[in-house]
């Protein structure tokens, strides 16, 4: 079963480091955070891998040409400023003989049970699976009565649900993206929700994305103190 992982975007939001390196070649201890989300699907049996190069494209090929421990690597260039459904498109030669397939972003980290996710994604028989997390305010939450006094303060709560970058897909996908300017968030999973071909897998424990040094710092602070949540191998 193939495993895709968007690694072409610009990074804007952590151009600190992206302007140097495209994002999913940011470090987590000494490996990059694509090096990290492949040892993870590989921990579950999933070793057959189709990234989707972009922004700096020769430096992600590079990495994976000289990686000694990761095989089975195929890198595609799908274009500097292709949307996210584009890339996906560009793949579609890759995987148009797949039953199912999984796409990932290359800027996320969780502790999904992928297996599980599968199995629950095949149970389901939608077109799409997403996985439901819910990340940690930033910001402390008021509760205000109505004088707009303060009834309570929760310091960083969970958010409501969102979508956390990892889905299972069937082939099927490919009829709802048209080009390269397809957005597979905007255009894709809001055309399956409305007829009912998306499901979603929650997962209430860890889920964290790269988008910002604070973010980068937190990742590497886990990783030093062997509290890192998705790190199985």
């Amino acid at each position: 079963m193939k495993v895709v992982i968007l690694a072409g975007g610009k990074g804007t939001r952590i151009f600190e480091e992206s302007r140097f390196k495209p994002k999913p070649l940011i470090k987590i201890g000494n490996k990059p955070i694509i090096w990290h989300i492949i040892k993870i699907y590989k921990y579950y049996g999933f070793n057959d891998f189709l990234i989707c190069g972009g922004y700096k494209y020769s430096s992600l090929k590079k990495f994976f040409q000289k990686s000694k421990d990761l095989k089975n690597i195929k890198v595609i260039n799908t274009g500097l400023n292709s949307s996210t459904g584009g890339r996906l498109l560009r793949l579609k030669k890759y995987l148009k003989d797949e039953q199912n397939f999984f796409f990932t972003y290359g800027d996320g980290l969780s502790d999904i049970n992928l297996n599980k996710l599968l199995k629950f994604h095949k149970k389901n028989n939608k077109i799409c699976t997403l996985t439901a997390v819910k990340p940690t305010s930033q910001f402390g939450l008021l509760k205000l009565d109505k004088k707009n006094y303060v009834k309570s303060f929760i310091e960083k709560p969970k958010m409501d649900y969102i979508n956390g970058g990892v889905f299972v897909i069937t082939s099927k996908i490919f009829k709802y993206i048209k080009n390269d300017n397809t957005n597979f968030e905007k255009d894709v999973l809001t055309k399956l929700a409305k007829i009912k071909q998306l499901s979603a897998y929650k997962n209430n424990k860890f889920w964290k994305c790269m988008d910002s040094i604070k973010d980068k710092n937190d990742f590497n602070k886990l990783f030093k103190n062997n509290k890192a949540p998705w790190k199985k191998w």
